[in-house]
């Protein structure tokens, strides 16, 4: 299990603040199962459809986490928060890029739940691992083809430095089909009860390995 922190920066501008650590020692990453990956697509078009009666912004996870980026000085109209981009890719395009299994559980998990969430192949991980706002010397290749600067943004960084926030992801860092071990991040709201946030890790640590199989260590950080 890695070693991971929360700053005491961060938790005094965002005293709720909690995340949900998962750590999956050996994983077979590839296509969803059918059961699952087949139901998809419709599960996203209601999703589409429900957000021409209720705007993104609306959405509890979405607001709040609206708000905790706000309260660390990152702009959230300009950098969104993750999930918050994956509902806005959903409400114009009707769903989501599909990649492989490990990152559509994820995205699905994310939209289902309303909370940005990351998941790192561990074997480019260093020990330890802190969550904190990032400085001038904090920043990484992203998924998204840019250098991403991090400073007064959430970000994580471990022995080799910043790896990824609940924005954008780096390059060093994802996951992919030969992944065998990862490390899911999943930053939960600020407001959920503890006992509530629990279940909610658990719940998504059983799901990932029924469909990548091995097994799971999780906890909650706060």
């Amino acid at each position: 299990m890695f070693d991971v922190s929360i700053s005491y920066q961060l938790k005094d501008l965002v005293p709720d603040f909690k995340i949900g650590i998962i750590d999956y020692p050996s994983i077979a990453v590839g296509e969803l199962p059918s059961l699952i990956g087949d139901r998809l697509p419709l599960y996203y078009e209601n999703i589409q459809l429900s957000l021409t009666e209720h705007p993104v912004n609306e959405i509890p996870g979405v607001r709040e986490w609206r708000q905790v980026f706000k309260k660390i000085g990152c702009d959230p109209s300009r950098y969104r928060p993750s999930q918050e981009a994956l509902l806005r890719k959903i409400k114009k395009d009707g769903q989501p890029h599909f990649i492989h299994s490990a990152v559509d559980l994820l995205n699905f998990f994310s939209v289902q739940h309303g909370i940005p969430m990351g998941l790192y192949d561990a074997a480019h991980l260093e020990n330890p691992i802190q969550i904190k706002i990032g400085t001038d010397a904090d920043q990484y290749n992203g998924l998204n083809g840019r250098i991403m600067h991090m400073k007064d943004k959430l970000v994580s960084i471990d022995g080799c430095g910043a790896f990824g926030s609940p924005i954008v992801d780096s390059r060093r860092t994802c996951v992919t089909e030969e992944t065998t071990e990862a490390l899911q991040i999943i930053y939960l709201r600020p407001s959920m009860a503890a006992n509530e946030a629990q279940q909610l890790i658990e719940k998504m640590a059983e799901m990932f390995t029924q469909v990548h199989g091995g097994s799971h260590e999780w906890t909650l950080i706060r």
